[in-house]
């Protein structure tokens, strides 16, 4: 960890903090970030990619509070990104920073580079799964019982469902990430979550956004700008080796 901190260039708050559907002391705070890999990981034969730290122990369900950390190196992350997925996108989107560097800076400059047609896809690929998994076509652990004992389906899991729904046809009409989500999608985001529609009308809901979003990316040609992002990495992992 001491690797990655001492070479961390971006960190920021992810998760439902960032897309405004926490509630007060009911989630954990997840914080994710980006380093530089050392040159003796990168052209050696021990390559550091990622970096988790969690207060609980794996396999234990994170509490209110808890800290959920996850540092990726600068070329995993852009791999990710590449690839387009979301829950790493989210981090070149969010209105401010923990840490934030020069070479921070321009990863967020450059993030127009990672708009494409795999993004929409992968929005798409979560949202899907997880429908299948709401409406009992596909195995879920139920990792919140409390949820579906009182309002008869895992709500927080319906919410991130339609969540992803939402982002994915912003994502692929505008190549923008509003974060926090925006009015009036944050109050039914919320409303889902807080159980303030059943499962049926959630559903409606998630199917009416994962329709719109199978038409946007079958419209949506575009890949990511490999070129753009390889020439980006190389000139910053040299300039972060050279720094005196």
């Amino acid at each position: 960890m001491e690797t990655a901190l001492k070479n961390e260039i971006l960190r920021g708050v992810v998760g439902s903090t960032a897309h405004g559907t926490a509630i007060d002391g009911q989630d954990d705070r997840d914080e994710m970030g980006i380093f530089i890999e050392p040159a003796e990981n990168v052209c050696g034969l021990a390559p550091l990619d990622h970096y988790i730290y969690r207060d609980k122990p794996a396999g234990v369900r994170s509490e209110a509070g808890d800290l959920d950390l996850t540092l990726y190196s600068l070329r995993k992350f852009c791999r990710l990104a590449a690839k387009g997925n979301p829950s790493v996108l989210v981090l070149l989107w969010l209105p401010d920073y923990l840490v934030k560097t020069a070479a921070g800076e321009r990863l967020i400059g450059i993030r127009d580079a990672f708009h494409s047609q795999d993004a929409g896809r992968a929005f798409l690929g979560y949202l899907v799964s997880q429908k299948k998994a709401l409406k009992g076509e596909r195995t879920k652990k139920v990792n919140r019982p409390e949820l579906v004992e009182k309002y008869g389906f895992d709500t927080k899991f319906a919410m991130h469902a339609l969540r992803l729904g939402y982002e994915g046809i912003e994502y692929m009409q505008h190549g923008t990430l509003t974060l926090p989500a925006p009015e009036p999608r944050l109050s039914v985001l919320r409303g889902v979550r807080q159980g303030r529609y059943s499962l049926a009308d959630t559903l409606a809901l998630i199917d009416e956004a994962d329709a719109q979003l199978v038409d946007l990316v079958e419209r949506f040609t575009s890949h990511a700008d490999t070129a753009r992002i390889n020439e980006f990495l190389v000139d910053e992992h040299l300039a972060h080796w050279l720094r005196p």
